[in-house]
Parts: structure tokens; C-alpha cells; sequence
């Protein structure tokens, strides 16, 4: 049995992009940890969602609980640390907020929970934390950094395949446009059309492409608990499953450590 640890932003981070080597990982007998680094506190949530006396972050933490055990998680851990907001917000600069905190006291605690679990893969993000939301560029500073400290193995940074999601906006014309500020993947609203070159890395730069399509259903099931990130999964939930699939039914990364070798045959799947 080997051991996935899976590190992110935020609850829900967790679906976009790993949920899929999460589950399959779990299926497959090994132990899957999930770390998110801050209490969401400020996401957005539907009016009315809440229970009285409820708060987001209460919730939050319940979907993502709820998610985990969808995916198959072992454990979930977090770094409470404040969320940062969106970039260009007040909360990026605020006291506590993960995006100000000393790269190296954060680094030093994630390190921790790697040890204690003999972590086999880590998953990061990419440098631009894959749409450029300052919660996700830490998480790739702190997440690397960690990985080195705790001598994780292999240590991956979970992305966005560019090329791929140009082609997609391409075929789906009523897909680009978006509000000011959505993040990736919200589709089908009005607004600008998002900045794909903004998103992710390129096809040329990724190492590992790995086919989740097995276990899409749970990762749809997965998207459907977050309730109070609705903006974020609504489109997706409505999808027919092909379209999901090819949106979410392969899901990316590039390798830095060890570094893949040039010229490389892109790898199929974590190294479990």
C-alpha cells in the first residue's frame, strides 16, 4: 500500500483536479489523504443555503467531509489557515491569510502530516496555482517546499491542460463567456470571455495525463455535496456524461520530482 496525499486551497479544490486519481487510488487499495490549507470562509454561498446560526465556514467543512467520503479519502486535515480571497480582494493582505503566511512555518506543517503518513505522491499546483487565485500560487510555494522538507518521492503538480481547454472553448462557443472574477470552468454565464492562456500549463510542459473516466460518476457525486460552491459546479452538474468526460474525465499533471526525463513518454498514472 502506497500513500496519496492531495494538498489544495480549499474545500471543493479537491474535485477539479485530483478527484478522480483520488478515488481510483483509494479503489486500488492505497491510503488517500486529503489537506486543504483554509476554511473557505469566503466563498461565495446561495442566499438561504445556510442553516440559522450556520456559518459558511461550518458548512464548507461539512461538504467536505461529505466529498471525501465520496472519493475515497482516509483522511482529511486541515491547515487553518484564513482563505484569501479571490486576487485583487482585501483578504490577500489580511492578518492570518494563507496567502501572507512565512513560506517555510507553513511548509514546516504540512511537512508534519507527509512524515506521519510516509507519503509516497504529493499533488501541488502549478506555479500560477493554475488560474492565478493567490490561495492556489501558495499552495504550490508551501506544498514544493513540503514535499522537499518530509523527502516526498514524487511530488506532482495538478493542472490544467491549456491546449485542451482552448479546444474545448472553441467547440462550445456558448462556453466563453463568464463572469468578471468566476473561476475556471464556469461556464454558460454572461460576461467576458475568461483568458484561456491564463489557465494552467501547456500540452508540451505536462508529464502524466491519467484517464479517471472509470470513476467519473463519483466525482460528479462529489461535485454535487459542495451545495454552498454551486457556482462553481452548477454547469458541470447538468452535463451529459460525455461532454463531463471529456471536461473532467482525464485529469493532468506535471512531474518535478524526481523531474521527468526529456523526451519522456507521458506517464498514465501516479506512481502508486
Amino acid at each position: 500500500m502506497s500513500t496519496l496525499v492531495c494538498f489544495h486551497a480549499h474545500p471543493d479544490d479537491e474535485v477539479f483536479g485530483t478527484g478522480g486519481v483520488m478515488r481510483s487510488a483509494s479503489d486500488a487499495g492505497h491510503r488517500v489523504v486529503l489537506v486543504t490549507a483554509t476554511d473557505g470562509a469566503l466563498g461565495e454561498v446561495p442566499d438561504g443555503l445556510l442553516d440559522e446560526g450556520e456559518t459558511l465556514v461550518q458548512r464548507r467543512q461539512a461538504e467536505v467531509a461529505a466529498s471525501a467520503a465520496v472519493l475515497g479519502v482516509h483522511r482529511v486535515v486541515n491547515l487553518g489557515y484564513a482563505d484569501s480571497g479571490m486576487a485583487g480582494t482585501e483578504g490577500n493582505t489580511a492578518p492570518g491569510a494563507f496567502a501572507t503566511v512565512d513560506v517555510e512555518e507553513a511548509a514546516a506543517t504540512l511537512a508534519e502530516v507527509l512524515r506521519e503518513e510516509n507519503a509516497t505522491v504529493l499533488t501541488v499546483y502549478d506555479p500560477n496555482g493554475g488560474y492565478g487565485h493567490p490561495d492556489h500560487v501558495q499552495v504550490h510555494h508551501v506544498g514544493t517546499r513540503a514535499g522537499a522538507l518530509a523527502g516526498v518521492p514524487y511530488v506532482y503538480e495538478a493542472t490544467m491542460n491549456r491546449d485542451h481547454m482552448r479546444m474545448l472553448m472553441e467547440a462550445n462557443p456558448a462556453w466563453n463567456e463568464q463572469p468578471d472574477g468566476a473561476e475556471a470552468g464556469q461556464t454558460g454565464q454572461s460576461g467576458p470571455r475568461p483568458d484561456v492562456e491564463a489557465f494552467g500549463l501547456p500540452e508540451s510542459e505536462l508529464t502524466t495525463a491519467v484517464d479517471v473516466t472509470a470513476v467519473l460518476d463519483a466525482k460528479r457525486a462529489a461535485m454535487q455535496v459542495h451545495e454552498s460552491q454551486i457556482g462553481d459546479f452548477g454547469p458541470f452538474l447538468a452535463m451529459e456524461r460525455d461532454v463531463l468526460a471529456e471536461v473532467f474525465g482525464t485529469e493532468w499533471f506535471r512531474r518535478v520530482t524526481p523531474p521527468a526525463a526529456v523526451g519522456a513518454a507521458r506517464e498514465t498514472a501516479l506512481p502508486l
